[in-house]
């Protein structure tokens, strides 16, 4: 018997591979002869860089880059055991996560430190990046990464902007470093949504409000970002804005596009092969999978439905474990699971929940190893 479990962290209280391993305690405890395989899995935000490298038996390097207001914040990526591939994520550097609700401000943040930590990497000798650009703090179009690297953005008087948000939409020139910061580098983002980069679906108006945008800074932030994108078209003859994914992370989607060369791949599929995972599901009796909620925008392209369909096209069943289950019965099977069940056992808080994730992770893993074997 062969059970894998490949989790997604449970954001705010359980990284994916301490998911795994309380879900591998609770296998343990309810079937002690199976073959138990830990594969902890990421969404192209928080915690994908370090998947990824324990995934290639790497190494995690820190150092210290700004934050997306240019405070110092120390950040990691990774390096794959061959050296040749290294792993960012750019939430690290220029993540919500790291500001206050009262810092919010998409005018004022930028992804300077995305661009530092791009830089540190390219430093390794690794000539395969893989960025992953969830969770960010910033609606800059990724013109703060191509800062570090070396690019100026000028104004109509020829004057440097600083690379933030709010002066997209003065740049009238863009000028490239003297020399490519990142010759011969392949760089591929992992993007797991379609959204354009302007406009009613594009990065502002979609994702705009949660970084903390205002009415009024949405509709100069998107036009900056439209600006943006026809100061490329008109230099170089390049359309980044219609390209899908190029609203991604406020426009870093886009900003990848043209300032690295860089290829967007479907996040799920990009991290799934990086990790091996059809290797690992082949003879595998049941795949136990989760994140910490459930709902439709699981549904929607997110790491779940990935692990599900390539379990589905091999006849193998997926259970999910979740702190918050939003879904339906209809939702679960076009989901693609055998079942759910919300680790919860009891009302109680979202600080208690944190608080007892693990061992309820444990207890539930356990029920449904003896309800399926």
């Amino acid at each position: 018997m062969r059970i894998l479990l490949s989790p997604d962290k449970f954001r705010g209280s359980l990284t994916a591979r301490q998911v795994a391993d309380a879900m591998a305690e609770g296998a343990r405890l309810a079937l002690p002869d199976a073959a138990i395989v830990t594969l902890p899995l990421a969404d192209g935000g928080e915690g994908t860089a370090a998947v990824l490298t324990e995934a290639t038996g790497g190494t995690w390097q820190t150092t210290t880059v700004c934050d997306p207001l240019g405070r110092p914040v120390e950040a990691g990526f990774g390096v794959s055991g061959d050296g040749r591939t290294a792993f960012i994520e750019m939430a690290q550097a220029s993540g919500l996560a790291l500001l206050t609700i009262s810092e919010r401000d998409p005018g004022q943040t930028n992804t300077f430190g995305t661009g530092e930590l791009v830089q540190r990497a390219v430093a390794t000798g690794a000539m395969h990046i893989v960025l992953g650009i969830g969770g960010s703090a910033t609606n800059d179009g990724g013109i703060g990464m191509a800062a570090a690297l070396g690019w100026q953005f000028l104004d109509a008087s020829g004057f440097t902007l600083d690379a933030i948000g709010n002066n997209l939409i003065h740049i009238r020139k863009l000028v490239p470093p003297p020399t490519p910061p990142a010759p011969g580098v392949q760089f591929r983002v992992a993007c797991d949504v379609t959204n354009p980069l302007c406009g009613p679906a594009g990065a502002t108006f979609v994702y705009g409000p949660q970084k903390g945008a205002t009415p009024e800074q949405l509709v100069s932030l998107d036009a900056g970002l439209q600006n943006l994108a026809q100061c490329i078209h008109e230099q170089f003859d390049i359309d980044v804005a219609s390209v899908p994914g190029s609203g991604a992370a406020g426009g870093l989607g886009a900003g990848a596009l043209f300032f690295l060369n860089a290829t967007l791949q479907p996040g799920i599929d990009l991290i799934l092969d990086a990790v091996g995972f059809d290797k690992h599901l082949s003879g595998a009796d049941l795949v136990l999978t989760g994140e910490g909620k459930l709902d439709r925008q699981t549904l929607d392209g997110k790491l779940l439905k990935g692990v599900t369909d390539r379990a589905n096209q091999a006849n193998i069943q997926v259970v999910a474990l979740c702190g918050t289950l939003d879904l339906n019965p209809a939702d679960l099977d076009m989901l693609g699971v055998r079942a759910a069940f919300s680790v919860l056992t009891k009302p109680q808080s979202l600080a208690e929940a944190i608080l007892t994730a693990h061992d309820d992770v444990v207890r539930a893993t356990f029920a449904v190893c003896r309800l399926f074997f």
